[in-house]
Parts: structure tokens; sequence; C-alpha cells
């Protein structure tokens, strides 16, 4: 009963693991420097990714308004610290940062 009960544990643990894995910061979003004002799961300079996705869950038009603010830049919508444009940032790249963060949403 102990082994069962320590196995359950540890394939638990194993699990959390895998969900802590999957939901680090994509490469392009370091590439792009997101990461010096975002993180996945607290405010930092901007909001955690994990606020936007919550916030914007159900949204139709959420994948365009974020990738308009990503290349754009965007202010007053989560505090008086404006999001400067990402000029230099890709279609594709815009793409896959608004699918991993709309992705986030409970």
């Amino acid at each position: 009963m102990k082994t069962m009960i320590a196995s359950i544990i540890a394939a638990m643990g194993l699990m959390m693991a895998g969900v802590s894995i999957a939901a680090d910061m994509p490469d392009v979003a370091k590439k792009n420097n997101c990461t010096s004002c975002h993180a996945i799961d607290k405010k930092v300079v901007g909001p955690g990714w994990q606020d936007v996705a919550d916030k914007y869950k159900g949204d139709a038009g959420a994948a365009e308004k974020l990738g308009t603010v990503i290349v754009k830049g965007g202010r007053g919508v989560w505090g008086p610290m404006p999001m400067p444009a990402t000029s230099k940032i890709t279609d594709a790249e815009v793409s896959e940062i608004v699918a991993f963060i709309l992705g986030l949403a409970k």
C-alpha cells in the first residue's frame, strides 16, 4: 500500500513538472525581449501573461487586439506604464506569441 501511494505521489509530481515545462516562455518571446517586461504567472513591468489570457478568454477578437498591441504598443489597459511597439517582429512571431498567451486561459 505504501509503495502504491508513493508511486501515485511521484506520478503527480512528474505531471506537475510537465505542466511547468509546457508553460515556459516560447523562444520567440525571449528573442523579442518580451521577458524583460512580462512573466507568465506574475506582473513584472507589464501584466503576467496568465492574467492577459484570463482577461481575454472567450473574446473572439482577442488575437487581433493582442497582435496589434504587440506590434504597435499600447497604454492604459493594464496601468500607466505604456507597452512599447515591437517593430522588428514578424507576423509569424506575433501569431506564435498570441497563440501561446491565449492558450494559457483557464
